[in-house]
């Protein structure tokens, strides 16, 4: 048995675990969009397998496909765990504030891809050049939604005993890793070693996965109130953005002499 499979095997039997653990602790109540992506991730990764073995002419559409899903559930997660940090506060903001959020990542997104780039890249095939690409800038939106959930956890009143958190650290460990051989990429010739740092980031997930293992196996604490300075820097940009919305909404002044007539 090769390296490979083992660890494809280990992944998916942990993903497995950390799937069990959700229900039991009933975590996709919370996190329902990270969950379906776990279980959509473990049954896809052996349907895909399968069709590629018996239907391989069609291995290119399937990875096409398979990414843009992942694309999309990769956005959603990131998305709802914002989202998710919100809850103490999400009553007093406005119903649109999740399109907010969207838009936020949305935004960083088109600025990050530019730049997930490198030597080569533009030779690779469409499927090859979209790989790196969408992977290139999940990773470091994810790294940014770990540093500032992590930095501002004390305002945000968070710790690792929080859902939100436990599942950003374990995003942001496995981009890192990610996002580190990438760079090492792309000044690297193919070979033995470039594959050997591939394996690397399929056993840093692997260690992210069972890092969720260990945290959702334990109770989560009571989600705690923001703190005064963090609900009231929220609800003032929540305020000044609902202000610009009426006024964007509202209809241009009519002729005040008509009306006073």
């Amino acid at each position: 048995m090769t390296l490979d499979t083992k660890l494809w095997l280990a992944g998916d039997g942990v993903t497995a675990v950390v799937v069990a653990l959700i229900f039991w602790r009933r975590i996709f109540r919370t996190l329902p969009v990270f969950s379906s992506y776990l279980v959509w991730g473990l049954l896809t990764d052996a349907a895909q397998q399968a069709a590629t073995h018996y239907y391989p002419a069609s291995t290119y559409n399937i990875f096409i496909v398979g990414l843009i899903v992942d694309s999309l559930f990769q956005f959603a997660v990131l998305v709802e765990l914002s989202w998710s940090v919100l809850r103490p506060i999400r009553g007093s903001l406005p119903r649109w504030s999740w399109i907010a959020v969207a838009v936020v990542f949305a935004l960083a997104s088109a600025v990050i891809w530019p730049f997930a780039n490198g030597p080569g890249v533009s030779g690779f095939s469409l499927a090859g050049w979209l790989n790196v690409h969408v992977q290139v800038t999940f990773s470091v939106l994810r790294i940014l939604l770990f540093l500032a959930l992590a930095g501002c956890s004390q305002l945000l009143s968070i710790s690792l005993r929080d859902r939100e958190l436990q599942v950003a650290t374990g995003l942001g460990f496995f981009s890192m890793v990610s996002l580190a051989v990438w760079i090492h990429h792309t000044g690297q010739p193919t070979g033995p070693q470039y594959h050997l740092l591939d394996q690397i980031v399929a056993g840093s997930y692997i260690c992210s996965l069972g890092y969720w293992v260990f945290s959702f196996a334990q109770q989560e604490t009571a989600r705690r109130e923001f703190t005064p300075q963090m609900q009231n820097f929220l609800l003032a940009v929540a305020g000044t953005a609902r202000s610009t919305r009426m006024n964007l909404d509202a209809p241009p002044p009519g002729n005040d002499r008509e009306d006073k007539k």
